[in-house]
């Protein structure tokens, strides 16, 4: 299987090329670009909300514990402690990637209406979609797939500049460290 950040690559490359090729000076070829856009963010909202539809109606109440690392950038120097269900950690997960969707609907906004760019409306009429068919909850709840290995909760952050800048690392999961922050009374959360 091809890795998402390899196929990303690819992608971005080919509707860079195709983006070149277009003609946004043609009013019927920039309405088509917008109709694209407007296709594969409805698409992906309609993905996310069908995934978080499975998420409630299978109502999964197991118990979550993981230490949540210290968000350098918010001035957290601890981690903490959260204690959750599994079905609240997935809703949260997949209201953080509806969010997602806005937000990038809200920045397309600006960039094509207010300063006048159309190329990026081609690479995000596709690049949403194949990332929501991609992420962990959909591959759980819409594929089926176990919660096993990578897919296991919480789920890994991504690797990439962000996450490095501020110091970002995965959740523990292991039972010593969730213990220690339980004894230790380190501030944990409990997410209702």
């Amino acid at each position: 299987m091809v890795s998402p950040a390899i196929s990303n690559l690819v992608l971005m490359l080919v509707m860079m090329q195709v983006s070149r090729k277009l003609d946004f000076e043609d009013p019927n070829i920039l309405l088509g670009v917008r109709i694209a856009y407007g296709v594969g963010t409805t698409l992906t909202l309609l993905i996310y909300l069908f995934v978080r539809q499975k998420i409630i109606a299978k109502n999964d109440l197991n118990t979550l514990k993981y230490l949540q690392p210290p968000n350098a950038m918010q001035g957290e120097t601890e981690a903490k402690l959260v204690t959750t269900t599994v079905k609240d950690y997935d809703l949260q997960q997949i209201h953080q990637a509806i969010k997602g969707v806005f937000t990038g609907l809200a920045m397309m906004g600006f960039m094509h209406l207010y300063m006048g760019y159309a190329n990026p409306l081609v690479m995000q009429s596709i690049s949403p979609v194949k990332g929501a068919l991609e992420s962990n909850l959909v591959k759980i709840h819409l594929y089926g797939k176990l919660a096993t290995g990578d897919l296991k909760r919480p789920f890994k952050a991504p690797e990439g500049f962000l996450s490095a800048l501020n110091g970002a690392s995965s959740a523990k999961t292991d039972k010593a460290s969730i213990e220690k922050a339980e004894t230790a009374g380190a501030g944990g959360i409990k997410e209702e």
